[in-house]
This record gives C-alpha cells, structure tokens and sequence, in this order.
C-alpha cells in the first residue's frame, strides 16, 4: 500500500497527487512513468512522474480524470492510500549535450514536459516553453515553467489568457525568426504533436514526441502499447512502455496511434458514467 502526503487541485479536472514512494523516488528520472492501481479490483494505468523529492521520498503524479479509475482515484484524499504503485518504467528523457531546447507541451501533458524543462534548465541549457490550454480556466504549472524558462509562451485556443491560437503558432514564428534548437520535445495530445512534428519537419529541427498509447502491463508482453515507426522505408513495430515513451517524431504514424487510441472510447465513457453513477450513491 503507498499513502497519498498531499493532494492538490490544479484545475476543474486535473489533480495532483504526492505519493509515499521513497525506492522510485530514488531512481526515477525525467520520461519516465509509474503504472498503479487504486484497489486490489482496480485496472492498471500507467502515469508519467511529474516530479520526485528524494528526501521526502515522494513521487508526484498529475493526472487528468477522463475514465473510471482517474475519476476513483480522484476521490482518494491525503492520508489515504492506494493499492500499487510500480516503477520507475520506460526510458528516461536523453537529455545529454542539449544546449538550446524547445518544449511544446499541451494540456495535461505539459505535467510530463515540466521535469524535462527543470532538468534541461538545472544542466545550464536555454529552454523556451510553449504550453497550450483549450482555456485559462484548464491552466496549469504556470509557475513552475517559468521558473525553468528563459522564454515562456503561454496559448490558449479562445485568448482567454496568454496569446490566442494552439502552440504551434509560436513555434513556428520563431523557426521563421532563425531560432535554432538542438531538439523540439513535445507532449500532449497526439493530432498537436503530429502538427508540432509537421511544423518542425521543413527547418530539419530533430522532434521527441513522448507516446502514451493503451498500456497494461508495462513491461512488454502483452503488446497493447505498440506503435508502427517508418525507419528507412521500412515499418517497425516498437512498445512504447520498454522502448519509449520518448521517439523520433518524424517516424511515428500518427493516425494509425490515434486510430488504435479511439478503439475502447466507449468502454471507457461506460465506465466513468458507472464509476460516477457509485460517487452520487455514497453521497446521497
């Protein structure tokens, strides 16, 4: 069982969680992510680590409640606990001889690209952030991003705060403009990271994109996590939890990801109503 220290309400519905983890804690690195479950009957999710602190041995999750498990684990308080809580799994971010980097992160995924932009920026690099919300209401990790950001650009699809327009705008300003960046890491939903991988592919600017396709069990054998990668002229499959969830942006066939990442849209829409439907009887 791993205790939940802290829980934080970052937006309507994100949440941030600090868990007791002190092993992962000590080696997690930036990419990197946890699979857990919230009780012995519970799915298993897999969830990048937004954040650790070694000496409280505590590993931050951030997680937006979109499904049955996300809107369970959301109702978990501080001092609760949670079943499992396995990791850290996948490849870390490579990170080595960056010196200018751009970060395009997106919604919820910008919890993923935030360690990655405080690491960059802890080895002395010069990072420009560009994150992207629907609206200022679903904002998060303001702060933090410009704490580890020589330039920040913040967009929002409605102009409700920052600059009107997705995240693709600035980026391309400034390859217009001659900014030259070493590599272009970008997360969140997968239509913005093909169109961040469309945008860069003219000026030859190398593209991480971070994958998080359906996963179980983390470790590569049940294969519901695989990719197709065009390498050379040639198709390649590959798994996102042993060889991700970082990849060259310019190989990844983006519709078929998204594709395979609709196939169980209805069940999980079932599950959340019923998981909401149980919610509304323990309150009444």
């Amino acid at each position: 069982m791993y205790k939940i220290v802290e829980k934080k309400i970052l937006n309507p519905t994100v949440i941030q969680l600090q868990i007791e983890a002190p092993l992962i804690a000590r080696k997690a690195k930036p990419g990197q992510f946890i699979i857990l479950r919230v009780d012995n009957r519970g799915e298993r999710i897999p969830l990048t680590i937004a954040g650790v602190n070694t000496q409280a041995g505590t590993v931050k999750i951030i997680f937006q409640v979109v499904g049955a498990t996300t809107k369970k684990l959301s109702g978990k308080e501080a001092g609760d606990y949670i079943e499992d809580f396995a990791g850290p799994l996948g490849t870390a971010t490579h990170l080595e001889g960056l010196k200018r980097v751009c970060i395009v992160g997106g919604g919820v995924g910008c919890a993923i690209a935030m360690p990655i932009a405080e690491a960059l920026h802890e080895m002395g690099a010069e990072v420009t952030s560009i994150i992207g919300f629907r609206n200022k209401d679903l904002l998060i990790l303001e702060d933090e991003f410009r704490a580890c950001s020589d330039t920040l650009r913040i967009m929002t699809d409605d102009g409700s705060y920052g600059e009107k327009g997705n995240v693709t705008i600035p980026l391309k300003e400034m390859l217009d403009g001659g900014k030259d960046f070493d590599m272009i890491i970008t997360i969140g939903p997968l239509i913005m990271m093909k169109f961040v991988v469309k945008t860069a592919e003219p000026f030859g600017v190398p593209v991480t994109v971070s994958m998080n396709p359906i996963m179980i069990d983390g470790t590569g054998m049940c294969g519901g996590c695989r990719l197709t990668l065009n390498v050379d002229g040639k198709k390649v499959t590959k798994f996102a939890c042993v060889d991700g969830p970082d990849f060259n942006g310019y190989e990844i066939d983006f519709d078929e990801a998204m594709s395979r990442g609709r196939m169980y849209s209805g069940f999980e829409r079932h599950a959340y109503e019923k998981e909401c439907n149980l919610f509304k009887k323990e309150e009444q």
